[in-house]
């Protein structure tokens, strides 16, 4: 297993707060463009320059994973300018988030409108293996982010990782390096933009940390 794996999420991304707006205001959203086109806000860059300052005082990363969405690679390309080395990275598809299919883009009162009945206790079903059209399930997810824990598990012991993903990854790992079962880890969260949870030697250490971001 590598030394540790450092999973953080994305800084606030535009769909994050376009549905938080929505959700105060009781209305229903549609994004007009792909999930992996999604960039981040202004707090989003702060928290990932926040995000960079914090990991550099701790030890650098030798091997970064990052999920090829925009919010992701831009979170990345902030925290790299506050590191002092220059690690290898890598681009990787299966730290892609959660894919929603057709379904994508909308948020929780959207799909209640237009497909009220497949939508209803929709979380519970993706955890349960319902899939979206066109999309993937949570166990989907899980299987491939376990791929990627037994690269990292059998290619690169002894080593500091760092993955630059999405919430529903974050929550992924956890299932898969601790065995938390699927149908109970939605409880570790909600994972919070900009946060970091960090694995050593396969042992939980922090989980969910944003106390970087205050101040």
């Amino acid at each position: 297993m590598p030394l540790t794996i450092t999973v953080v999420r994305h800084g606030q991304s535009e769909s994050n707060l376009a549905f938080e707006e929505a959700f105060h205001a009781g209305r229903a959203v549609v994004l007009g463009r792909p999930d992996s086109e999604v960039g981040l806000t202004p707090l989003g860059r702060e928290q990932a320059t926040r995000l960079g300052r914090h990991l550099a005082a701790g030890d650098p990363p030798e091997l970064v994973l990052c999920s090829p969405y925009l919010r992701t690679v831009r979170t990345w390309e902030l925290v790299a300018a506050e590191l002092d080395a220059a690690p290898e990275v890598r681009l990787e598809p299966r730290l892609r988030d959660h894919d929603m299919g057709r379904w994508s883009g909308m948020n929780a009162l959207a799909l209640k409108e237009r497909f009220p009945d497949e939508s209803e206790n929709l979380i519970a079903r993706l955890y349960g293996g319902f899939r979206p059209p066109e999309g993937e399930s949570f166990p989907d997810l899980a299987a491939r982010i376990r791929e990627v824990v037994e690269e990292l598990r059998t290619g690169h012991t002894d080593r500091r990782i760092l993955v630059v993903a999405h919430d529903s990854v974050v929550l992924m790992f956890k299932h898969v390096i601790e065995g938390v079962p699927i149908d109970s880890v939605e409880a570790s969260g909600p994972v919070g933009n900009a946060s970091v949870s960090v694995w050593r030697d396969s042992k939980p250490e922090i989980f969910n940390e944003t106390g970087h971001l205050r101040g």
